[in-house]
Parts: structure tokens; sequence; C-alpha cells
């Protein structure tokens, strides 16, 4: 257990800093490292370490990342945004436009891909305009975190959850029932942004913006958006999520007709690298049974089944979601749902909870970190004062979405949807 806790701890370090120069360390490289370091101090067998690299989840990430990199080669994405930014009249309204698109885009795409693409464009929208870059990176991000709590290919924990829930929710079931929870707390986002930089924000109409607009390959951004559709169309009959998305990436490769060279210079690789390095480093934990003895301790008070239960899941996967991070927490806590009375309700608070959870710490969520080091100098903020606007942003979203979902439910909104 000694091993598998060091081992952990120094992958963290590695995931939680910006990068660890005196070595030479990335993040992809670290969990990599990680993971061969969780085998060597015998955290788990070769075999076993293997095994954890779950192919389920790396297929669904490898099928989005191909839709993702198709739009990214057509530039949908920087076109979107751009169209978006270059309109608005005021700060405030460039601040709600910009929340929305990144919301929405994130809905069905990953968030980290949408912040990978959009950050530089942000900087440059703020720096021509003479605003204030912090409100805008923080609207980036967070709404990234907001808009992927919509659907199961919205961030990679949802990803995962998606996965392990398949026979309990399907996709349409889950985005019908938090559809309207990403609209309010998007809305809500924007509103509390403002209010927060009120003082910061300028008033009065922006000056004219003098930005490149961006080209867009008109007929290859069909074809993406004609696959994104696939996946869906897949996912709400019940199809796979696994397997919905590679029809749709392989359907798209086929019609293309863009060389799948180019394409794959816009694929996010280390996103799978990370993630197969991180799923042994986790399963080396859970199999050492730390997390589990965090959870044995609340598992009576979540075993009642009744509001009290329910905001000791929330609190619990809130609280650890920003001590490890939230993916890790998910790729542990998927296994502790059978375990709750209903564990459909059990694999929505988990999907919602650790996705808005993103927003509290700097290092709560994936996305933030992309934001905030893409910026370069104008992302610079601390641990504290991100904490102090995300403790705001996460608290009023969580707020939001569990009474939307409570009064969902209390309406009869799950029997409808025959859960």
């Amino acid at each position: 257990m000694v091993g598998s806790l060091v081992v952990f701890s120094l992958t963290y370090l590695v995931i939680a800093s910006r990068q660890l120069h005196w070595i030479g360390l990335d993040r992809p490289a670290g969990t990599i490292v990680g993971a061969v370091a969780m085998v060597v101090v015998g955290g788990l067998p070769m075999d076993k370490a293997l095994a954890a690299i779950d192919l389920h989840i790396i297929t669904l990430l490898f099928g989005v990342l191909v839709i993702a990199a198709y739009l990214s080669e057509a530039r949908f994405f920087r076109l979107t945004a751009y169209l978006v930014l270059i309109r608005a009249r005021s700060a405030r309204s460039l601040l709600f436009g910009l929340v929305f698109v990144v919301g929405a885009l994130s809905a069905l795409l990953l968030n980290d891909t949408v912040c990978v693409l959009l950050t530089p464009l942000v900087v440059a929208v703020v720096v021509e305009a003479r605003l204030p870059p912090l409100p805008y990176l923080l609207a980036l991000a967070t709404a990234a975190n907001v808009g992927g709590v919509v659907s199961f290919s919205g961030n990679p924990q949802n990803v995962v959850v998606g996965a392990a829930a398949h026979d309990s929710i399907n996709f349409a079931q889950y985005f019908a029932l938090t559809l309207p929870v990403g609209v309010a707390c998007l809305a809500a986002n924007a509103w509390l942004i403002c209010w927060m930089f009120r003082k910061e924000l300028p008033s009065g109409p922006l000056a004219a913006l003098d930005l490149p607009k961006p080209a867009i390959d008109r007929a290859l951004a069909a074809k993406a958006l004609g696959a994104l559709l696939l996946f869906v169309v897949l996912a709400v009959a019940n199809v796979r999520l696994d397997g919905a998305a590679m029809t749709a990436a392989a359907a798209l490769m086929v019609v293309a007709r863009t060389p799948p060279k180019q394409m794959f210079q816009w694929f996010d690789w280390q996103l799978l690298v990370f993630f197969a390095g991180l799923l042994v480093v986790i399963k080396g934990v859970a199999h050492a049974g730390v997390l589990d003895l965090v959870f044995d301790q609340v598992a009576p008070i979540i075993a009642r089944g009744d509001f009290v239960g329910d905001l000791a899941f929330i609190l619990l996967v809130v609280v650890v979601s920003n001590i490890v991070s939230n993916v890790p927490l998910v790729l542990v806590a998927v296994a502790w749902v059978p375990q709750m009375p209903e564990p459909t309700w059990g694999y929505i608070m988990l999907a919602v909870a650790s996705t808005l959870a993103g927003n509290l710490t700097l290092f709560g969520s994936v996305a933030n970190i992309i934001v905030m080091e893409g910026a370069g100098p104008r992302g610079e903020i601390g641990f504290w004062r991100f904490l102090r606007y995300g403790s705001a942003i996460t608290l009023l979203n969580l707020i939001i979405a569990f009474a939307i979902l409570l009064g969902e439910r209390a309406l009869g909104g799950f029997g409808w949807l025959g859960l």
C-alpha cells in the first residue's frame, strides 16, 4: 500500500504542477512513468496493469477525438468562436457569448479539446479589445466544465461514467435530464463572473475588433458535423458509446477525402496517453484500497438513500475530486455506485457533481490547467485566488443543478424517461 501511495502522490504532483522542468516530465509522460512505477513497486502485476487500460474508454475517447480533429482541420471551432466574439457589443455580452458558445461545444465534444483550441483566440480577442483577460479565461474554463455536464461525451470523467452506466441510463436519457441543468448553470455562471468582475469590466460599447476571419473548409466541416450527428443518433438509439463513436469516426475517415495524416496533426494523442497511464495508476491505488477506505467511512450515511445520504455522496465527490482531480476520482468511484440504494441516481450524481467540482480549484479539472497554461503570463493566477472565484461558481452551480434534478425526479421525469 505504501508503494502505491507514493507512486500515486508523485504522479499527482506531475499532474497538478505546470511541469517538473528539473526532470523534463509533462503530464502524459508523468502518468506513463507512474504506470510503470506502479508495476515496479508491486502495486499491480503486469497483467492487471494491462487490463486496467479500459479499451471501452480509450476507444470512445479515440472516436470523439477523431471527429474533433476533423472539425479542427476544417477550422470550425475557431470560426464559431470568432463569429460570437467579434459580434459582441459590450464586455458583458462578450463574456455571455463566450460562455454559451464554449458550453455548447463542450456539451458533445471533449471540453479539454475545446479549451486547447479556443484559448489562443480568446487571448487575442481580449488583447485586441483591451479587456482584462482573467474574467474571460475563467469564463472559458468554467463554461467548458459546465457544458461538459450535459452529455456522456462532454468530458473525460463523463466518458467513464457513461461506459459504466450503459445498462442503467443511456446517452439520450442522461442528456434529456441534464440539458436544463447545463443551460441554467451556464447562465448563472456568466452572470456570477460578470458580477464578481463588475469593477474590472468596462461599461459601454467595445471598440471594433480587427482580427482576421478564420477560413473554413465548408465541405469538410459539413462532413464532420454529419459524423457528430451520426454519433448522437447512434448513442440515442442505445448503441454502446464506444461503438457509436468509432462507427462515426470510421465513416468520417471514408467520406472526408482529407489525408488522415493531415487530420492526425490536430489529434490530441497526449490525452489518450495521459488516460492510459492514469488508468493504471488509479487501478493501483484502488487495488491498495485507499480510496475505498474513504468511501467506507461515509457508506452508512449514503446507504440511507435520502436527502442526507445524497448530500453526503455529493460532498464526498466534490471534496475528493479536488484532492485527486475529478478524473482519477471517477475512475474509482464508478465501482461504488452499484452498492448505492439507487445506482441510476448514483451515476447521475457522480457525473454531475464530479464535473461541476472541476470549477472549485485550479487543479480540479484538466480544462482549468489547459486554459491558464495556454494563456501564458495572462493566465497567471494563484491557487487561493482561483479558489475564491471557484468556490462561489461551484456552490451556485451545484445548488442549481441538483435543485433542477430533484425537481425533475419529484415531477416524475425519471419515470417518463423509463428510469
